[in-house]
């Protein structure tokens, strides 16, 4: 985990789920999950998209900053099929559904409308891939 990840996680984790800086203001989540290979426990902070009239599901979305290869994190949710999300003070399991087609591409398209840095993540890696979203949706 990065200095920069760990400041993020610290402050998340101080002040029920805000923090400061680039994500003022945003919608924050602590992704828990497990290195597919390795087993190691991680834990990425992102920003996510709470689903329209379903309070259980949030979508996040692997934008890696327009990088063009994918986060880890995104390869170990989806092979693990799960993982674990703070959302403000609570934590709780989720199961993971990696979105296709026009249903992504909707809930891509109205992230970046609420945020523009997004939009500028999808141009950057036009021809290169498509930024993969995930539903995430608590666990029963």
């Amino acid at each position: 985990m990065t200095d920069w990840n760990t400041q993020i996680i610290e402050e998340f984790r101080a002040n029920e789920g805000r923090v400061g800086g680039q994500f003022e203001g945003a919608p924050l989540t602590l992704l828990h999950h497990r290195g597919r290979r390795s087993g190691t426990e991680y834990i990425a902070p992102v920003m996510y998209l709470p689903a329209d009239g379903d309070d259980d599901v949030i979508y996040v979305f692997a934008s890696k900053g327009g990088a063009p290869d994918d986060p880890q994190w995104y390869r170990n949710l989806v092979a693990a099929g799960e993982g674990v999300v703070e959302v403000g003070t609570e934590s709780y399991p989720v199961t993971v559904t990696d979105l296709k087609g026009p249903e992504r591409d909707r809930v891509y398209a109205e992230q970046a409308r609420r945020y523009p840095g997004f939009a500028e993540y999808e141009e950057k890696t036009t021809g290169v891939r498509v930024i993969p979203v995930l539903a995430l949706r608590r666990a029963a």
